[in-house]
């Protein structure tokens, strides 16, 4: 089992032709994700050769589901034409569309996640600026090393991509059943409580590890949805115990104004709902060990 992404699910990668596209494509055959596809108007028509793998390019999202079934799309489109790709993503109703891009206008941002709930929420958003989602074994879909550990029964949500990678290595011995980086920026697609709800539902998930950070009320809404929702262990960590006040830390979103948003903050409410939050990233990996070992 897995959250959001199997190895049937058909991968798309809309600005596959450029330089990040073309390079995380081929890592991402590497892992074994079925892409079936490329989206570019400009190159509509065309293939682009990925060690072998011929991989064609269409005009449009709505083309290449069409052709091909696509179900996913990644999205490598450049920041100034990042919302016309999730837009046109949406339009075509793909199930799942995966933004890595960073450095999206927030008003950008804002406008895709309104237009998607206008439509029904046809399409879930993952992203933006975040590493994607990975299940192990199966698929992936963004940037998130495909080597770094197995398949297993931990599923781990995180707002930090490098803390992302940091865990699955820690627990690389146990495995995850899937992993998704859900981002940092103010507005964001899926968050911390729609992960929590599908690793809930997901019977080869037994034990979650949530990773948040400094700003926003994110983990405080998702530690009253553990308390309220979640049956399975739940283990924590919350990035920025160090960062001054005020100040805007590494991603958008991560800014603190008086006690809110403060990571002992989150901490104290998380732990509130009952998880158990490392001061450390080890120290986290360590307390999700105890936890599968009780």
């Amino acid at each position: 089992m897995a959250i959001f992404l199997t190895k049937d699910s058909k991968v798309i990668v809309q600005g596959m032709t450029g330089a990040t596209g073309m390079k995380h494509t081929k890592l991402m055959l590497a892992d074994g994700t079925n892409i079936v596809g490329g989206v570019n108007p400009r190159k509509a028509g065309t293939s682009v050769d990925f060690d072998g793998t011929e991989v064609p390019v269409f005009g449009s999202v709505a083309e290449a589901m069409e052709k091909t079934g696509a179900n996913v799309t990644v999205v490598f489109v450049p920041p100034a034409f990042a919302k016309a790709a999730v837009v046109e993503a949406i339009d075509a109703e793909i199930p799942l569309a995966v933004v890595i891009t960073e450095g999206i206008a927030v008003h950008d941002s804002a406008a895709f996640w309104a237009y998607a709930g206008s439509k029904g929420n046809k399409t879930r958003i993952i992203g933006p600026n975040c590493p994607g989602l990975i299940t192990p074994g199966q698929s992936n879909a963004g940037i998130i090393p495909g080597d770094i550990t197995k398949p297993g029964r931990i599923g781990l949500v995180s707002k930090s991509g490098t803390l992302t990678y940091q865990m699955m290595y820690e627990l690389r011995d146990i495995g995850f059943s899937s992993a998704v980086g859900i981002g940092g920026d103010p507005v964001i697609g899926t968050t911390h409580i729609d992960a929590l709800a599908a690793f809930e539902a997901d019977p080869e998930t037994d034990l979650i590890v949530m990773i948040g950070e400094i700003g926003g009320d994110a983990e405080e809404r998702a530690a009253d949805f553990i308390k309220a929702n979640v049956t399975k262990p739940v283990v924590g960590y919350v990035a920025g115990f160090t960062a001054p006040e005020g100040k805007t830390m590494g991603h958008a979103g991560a800014i603190v104004s008086g006690s809110s948003g403060t990571a002992q903050a989150k901490k104290e409410a998380l732990e509130a709902a009952g998880v158990k939050v490392g001061k450390t990233p080890s120290e986290t990996a360590l307390l999700a060990r105890e936890a599968l070992s009780a």
